[in-house]
């Protein structure tokens, strides 16, 4: 199997690169979760239930396919990426079919930050990048690591200066 492209392959000569990430590790809890109750589950069932080679193939062979399924979102996750240089931020993700979402930084007209409660404690935000009258392809980031970084670097691009904090006195 050909190993998909590094996102660094689609940054061109003239641009430089400011940040590159990939998904907070939180995107794919949910499925390693299920994947584990479902697997115990099954197990659980294979103990308890009256021995036959049909049913204890079809327990295990159902095992099987769950591990396949998280295995698969779990390598997803890790071949997804997100790059931003200093004129585009671009989104690269899919074990099979490679898919680049870009969203050119001189389209960008307005930025939205939000941050859940638990996205507070474990660290990740999303951002909502909108575009001058245009749908694009890369609109919505969730799940990012470090987003304060990653906000304060975009909107420096974008509009020029980095975001003011508020001095304390």
């Amino acid at each position: 199997m050909l190993a998909p492209r590094d996102i660094d392959e689609y940054v061109l000569p003239t641009e430089r690169r400011v940040i590159r990430f990939r998904r907070h590790w939180f995107v794919i809890v949910n499925e390693v979760v299920q994947a584990a109750v479902l697997v115990i589950i099954l197990m659980i069932a294979a103990a308890v239930l009256p021995e036959g080679p049909v049913l204890s193939n079809m327990l295990w062979y159902g095992a099987l396919l769950v591990l396949i399924k998280a295995s698969y979102k779990i390598s997803e996750w890790w071949v997804e990426k997100v790059v931003m240089t200093d004129k585009r931020v671009m989104l690269a993700e899919g074990v099979f079919t490679q898919k680049v979402g870009m969203m050119p930084l001189g389209k960008v007209t307005d930025l939205t930050f939000e941050r859940t409660f638990m996205g507070r404690i474990l660290g990740y935000g999303t951002l909502v990048i909108e575009s001058a009258g245009q749908i694009q392809a890369l609109s919505r980031i969730s799940y990012m690591p470090d987003p304060d970084e990653f906000y304060e670097a975009i909107s420096e691009l974008v509009f020029g200066e980095k975001r003011q904090t508020p001095s304390r006195p």
